[in-house]
């Protein structure tokens, strides 16, 4: 039913702090809350940090809510400890990252952003140690205010990312100041100057009425990150979050800096895509390894020294008084802190920098997010000077650059290799690094990261393929090589994927390139029993958007065997499959994709009108016309966008016209 639309990303909101918990000894919701108005500090500080914990559960959520947990927290961040607010400031943020959208609304309406709009100004005000109370800071062996700063911001971010009217709140009470002066802590404190990257990403996307604050000292301060030379991939997931903010505000940019903004822009993702993830994987677990073993030797040399020192010490000498700071209190929350873990981090940070930079790429070939005709007419334009140096099989990639961009952007696209990157990512993870982490309980959670690199770079390539003139993309050889690719990705296993995010990358991407090889009547290397392979495995994917890219394929596919010779019996099957789909498919939108094809595939030529004839196409269509009207008035509104019940109308339309068709074809045999 045309051609797919390109996805946008939105930025997925953070994770909620701390490390993940199993169920705690609870204490009732009512109680932990009673205890926020206790006078001593540090049972304020356990109760904060106990709910925090809570909230990471899901099912716990719903009895804190219903105990007005937002403003019971909200006066919290404002607290006279900095412990307090810290660990408020932690709960809340577990509450918007585990609760969703709704929780995030509700946290909105319930006025949580007045204490933090306090909270943030407040702390960016006292940021440098000399302007921080040695009261406040009785045990100076961590940072409060950075610290708290960090729980905020990474709040905020969920908000956010959620909610409009935080956002709206975010512009009008000038908040960008305040973390912008978070940032420049970047040298010395990479991990808040993240969260401040991310808040910003979220913040400056389709927010116009911000841009004007972006003034040249604002722009200064996101230029010194991105020019930061430091080469950890925490460090490369920063830059690369400052790219994307930089993107988002590119209409502040004097029209004569801008090629060398974009340059600077794609530079940074290009370096990004350019690690190896695999590898670093495998030499981080190694660095890993090496670290752990030298802490155990050093703890066993420790732990022989306090035996020898200990049996110096005479049999009647009193009991050794506990050090001071040493005792442990009542309610010590030391076992919530994540452990360092910097090795993990790291790669979890390169993988970040990898998918934002893939997202933030798709977002660049459809900033503007046009419509199915401004689809159409970009696709079909023979203006753009792109062009294709060599082919995928050669080594150097397809260079292809999407045709909304302009010039600027084009070049910078092609000079820094973009696309040959994101190709490069599209491959399955290194198979060493994939048995690292499954061996690993912590690495685990990598081998979904990774997965999810792989998805946007194939949803990069569905992208560019959309937007991009079939001329320029290195001819028949370079698209086929491109289609043997990806063949290979879907057939290279013994069995087909089942990852639901996987099959929608892949099926897009070999939907956008099967119709623009069908539309230069380019020949096309999958056989049609893996296409019916394939789709025979989509179909029953509970992704409607892979169901409706897997008859689109068969479609495409059809049409194109529906022009050679002895193809009957693969259009029969083609169609059969089409029919069944149409006729059982429980979501209206891909039966109505489903009988789209099936026009396709039997629109013309002496093997669709045999096939037709064969399958008895035209008394089961006539059959099912009535259905699929009533199924129309009945689900259509329910189920169906407006954009999507115009298209499902002209698709009724064909319907009768291909019906009124095939019986001309009937009256008239050939």
């Amino acid at each position: 039913m045309g051609k797919s639309r390109a996805r946008r990303f939105r930025r997925a909101p953070p994770a909620p702090s701390g490390p993940e918990q199993g169920d705690p000894e609870e204490e009732p919701a009512a109680e932990l809350l009673e205890k926020l108005q206790h006078p001593s500090a540090e049972v304020r500080e356990y109760a904060c940090a106990s709910i925090s914990k809570l909230l990471q559960q899901k099912h716990v959520i719903p009895a804190f809510l219903q105990r007005d947990v937002v403003r019971c927290l909200g006066p919290m961040l404002l607290d006279h400890s900095l412990a307090v607010r810290e660990t408020a400031a932690g709960a809340l943020r577990n509450l918007s990252a585990c609760g969703g959208f709704e929780v995030c609304d509700d946290m909105v309406t319930k006025d949580v952003m007045t204490p933090l709009v306090a909270l943030l100004k407040e702390c960016s005000t006292g940021l440098d140690a000399n302007q921080i109370s040695p009261k406040k800071c009785r045990e100076m062996n961590k940072n409060y205010i950075e610290d708290i700063a960090n729980e905020a911001i990474n709040l905020l971010w969920n908000v956010c990312e959620c909610n409009s009217t935080a956002v709206s709140i975010f512009t009008k009470e000038g908040c960008l100041e305040a973390v912008l002066h978070y940032m420049k802590k970047f040298s010395t404190n990479v991990d808040l100057a993240i969260s401040v990257a991310n808040c910003l990403q979220a913040v400056t996307e389709d927010n116009p009425d911000l841009l004007s604050s972006f003034n040249a000292s604002a722009q200064q301060v996101l230029e010194t990150v991105m020019l930061c030379p430091e080469t950890t991939m925490k460090h490369v997931l920063l830059r690369t979050l400052i790219a994307g903010t930089i993107w988002n505000i590119k209409d502040t940019i004097p029209p004569g800096s801008l090629g060398s903004m974009v340059n600077a822009i794609l530079k940074i993702f290009s370096e990004s895509l350019a690690i190896d993830a695999g590898e670093t994987i495998i030499r981080m677990n190694e660095a890993e390894k090496n670290r752990l073993k030298l802490a155990a030797e050093a703890e066993t040399e420790e732990n022989m020294s306090d035996v020898i020192d200990n049996c110096a010490v005479s049999e009647d000498d009193d009991m050794e008084e506990i050090p001071k700071g040493k005792v442990r209190r009542e309610h010590d929350i030391s076992d919530l802190l994540p452990s360092d873990k910097w090795e993990l981090k790291e790669v979890t940070a390169l993988l970040m920098a990898q998918q934002t930079a893939l997202e933030i790429i798709v977002n660049m070939c459809c900033s503007e997010d046009p419509s199915d005709d401004e689809w159409e007419e970009l696709s079909s334009s023979d203006e753009s000077d792109l062009f294709m140096e060599n082919s995928y099989n050669e080594g150097s990639g397809l260079l292809m650059s999407p045709l909304c961009l302009s010039d600027e952007v084009h070049s910078a696209f092609l000079n820094n290799l973009i696309p040959k990157k994101i190709l490069e990512k599209t491959a399955f993870p290194n198979s060493v690094a994939l048995d690292i982490c499954m061996h690993n309980p912590s690495w685990k959670p990598l081998i979904k990261k990774l997965n999810t690199v792989q998805c946007r770079a194939l949803t990069c390539l569905h992208s560019i393929l959309l937007v991009s003139d079939v001329d320029c993309l290195g001819g028949a050889s370079a698209l086929q090589s491109l289609a043997q690719h990806l063949s290979q990705l879907v057939f290279s296993k013994t069995e087909l994927p089942e990852d639901t995010d996987f099959l929608e990358a892949i099926t897009s991407a070999l939907r956008a390139l099967l119709q623009t090889m069908a539309s230069k009547n380019i020949s096309q290397c999958m056989t049609p029993e893996q296409l019916l392979a394939l789709c025979e495995a989509g179909i029953h994917s509970s992704n409607a958007s892979v169901r409706v890219n897997v008859v689109s394929i068969l479609g495409i596919s059809g049409s194109v065997l529906a022009k050679l010779q002895d193809t009957a019996e693969t259009l029969k099957m083609i169609g059969k499959f089409l029919l069944e789909v149409a006729m059982k498919e429980s979501s209206l939108v891909v039966a109505g994709e489903a009988l789209d094809a099936l026009f396709d595939v039997f629109a013309d030529g002496k093997e669709a009108e045999k096939a037709a004839v064969q399958m008895k196409l035209l008394p089961a269509l006539k059959e099912f016309q009535p259905v699929f009207k009533l199924r129309m008035r009945k689900e259509g509104k329910e189920q169906c966008s407006t954009d999507q019940l115009c298209v499902l109308d002209n698709v009724k339309m064909n319907l009768r016209r291909f019906i009124a068709y095939q019986e001309t074809l009937g009256k008239n045999p050939t």
